[in-house]
Parts: structure tokens; sequence; C-alpha cells
């Protein structure tokens, strides 16, 4: 497996591994600003690859914050081995995910994130936004990077395959064959359908972004409010949705 790196907007750089038998990219977000951002950890398998990744842009001991959207393997399975590594480095997530994962699971605790929230690490100031089971788990969350109106958006519009690493066609519908695969296969309601979906989804394209930075395949460059209203809309069709909000 061959991870690279690729600087898909000024100082944020896309580590990608791609794993034949999912057929499918693992991508991480690194931010290199005064105080260096990871957004998702990786596997804690190919911790040695994504940390050696890391350091072809910056010293991996330096990172001072890490982040993820909900607890599973490819968000956060690496967490104890960046936080070995990297002395001054602390996890940050919502409330949930604290109480119920990462404040037992970690060997440092969190710094708990309130719903509009701004964290600052120099030049970029990036807003936690609460996202309960979008894209899946009670303690999902996601992040905006204000001054380069980037919304790092975790499994929304995941993609399978070998992907470019940034791209300005369209994502959404690939993600929406992917998302009808998954759920016709074994690893169907994935991507769960709840009361607040659709406001959540709503809520994320009246930020406008202008990236959006994609775990699963190409990150996106261009309207990524007409991609999340899109993507609204596969939800509806392939997982039998109420009509998207006006």
């Amino acid at each position: 497996m061959k991870t690279t790196v690729d600087e898909i907007a000024p100082d944020l750089f896309r580590i990608s591994t791609y794993i034949a038998a999912a057929d499918l990219q693992f991508n991480q977000f690194l931010v290199r600003d005064d105080a260096p951002l990871l957004y998702h950890t990786g596997l804690r398998g190919l911790f040695s690859q994504v940390s050696a990744a890391v350091a072809k842009v910056i010293d991996p001991a330096t990172l001072r914050w890490l982040s993820f959207s909900h607890f599973e393997a490819d968000e956060c399975g690496s967490l104890n081995e960046w936080l070995a590594l990297a002395p001054r480095c602390v996890p940050f997530c919502g409330e949930i995910g604290a109480l119920v994962n990462i404040n037992d699971v970690a060997d440092r605790r969190a710094r708990v994130m309130a719903d509009g929230e701004v964290l600052e690490t120099g030049r970029h100031r990036f807003r936690y936004l609460e996202t309960p089971q979008v894209p899946h788990g009670w303690d999902a969350g996601l992040l905006f990077e204000e001054t380069g109106s980037i919304l790092f958006c975790s499994d929304l519009l995941m993609q399978g395959g070998q992907c470019p690493a940034l791209t300005g066609d369209d994502v959404v519908a690939p993600a929406r064959a992917t998302l009808a695969a998954y759920e016709s296969g074994p690893l169907h309601s994935g991507f769960p359908f709840g009361a607040t979906t659709l406001a959540t989804l709503d809520r994320l394209a009246r930020l406008q972004p202008e990236r959006l930075a994609i775990m699963h395949g190409a990150s996106f460059e261009g309207d990524g409010e007409s991609a999340l209203r899109g993507l609204a809309e596969a939800y509806r069709e392939v997982l039998g949705a109420p009509a998207c909000p006006s």
C-alpha cells in the first residue's frame, strides 16, 4: 500500500492510502500552522505510513491538535500512537465523544468543544459543529475552517476506488453510487437517516464551503453548497428519506 501526500489548499495536505481489498482510499488531513492539526488519525495499522507522510510536511512531534468526526478505527484508531509521538498534542471532540469514548480510551484527556466553538491554530480558525448521526454515530461532529472556507466532512460524499486528491468535477454522482452500493450490500445502514439528518445537511450547505475535505475519495473544490444539497437528495432517493427542506 502506498501513502501519498498532496497539498489541496494552502497549508492543507491530504494524506491518502488506497486499500485495494476495500477498493477505498483512507484520507487524513494535515494543517500546517503555528499549532499543527491532524484531522483523522488513520487506522492503527497504518500509523507508520501515515506518520512518515506527515514527516514530509512537519516534524510529527510538533503536532498540537488531533480531531475526528466520530469514534471509529479509521477516524481515531491510532490516537494513542500520535499522543505518544507528539507530547504536546491534545485531542478535541464534542461532549458526547469525550464522555462515552475518548476520555476513557485516550492516554490524554480531550478538549471538549461546544457546538459552534472556535479553535484557532494560528492563521486558521476551526469551528466545531455537532452533527449527531451525520455521517453516523451519536458522537459525530465536523469542522469548518473559516479562513479558507473548508468543510472537513468525514464520510459524507464518500467515493469508492482510486480518486484524485482534488477535483472540481461532480462528486455527488459517485457518492450516490457508493451510498447505493453500501445500502444494498452487507454494510447497509452505515448512513442512518433520522429526524435531523436533512436539517443537519442543510446547516452544512448554508456554510457555503468552497472546499470539501472528504475522507474517502477525492476532495472537492467548487460549489460546496450545491454538492451538499445534492447529497441530501441522494439520501432521500437511496435511503427513502422525506423531501429536503426548502
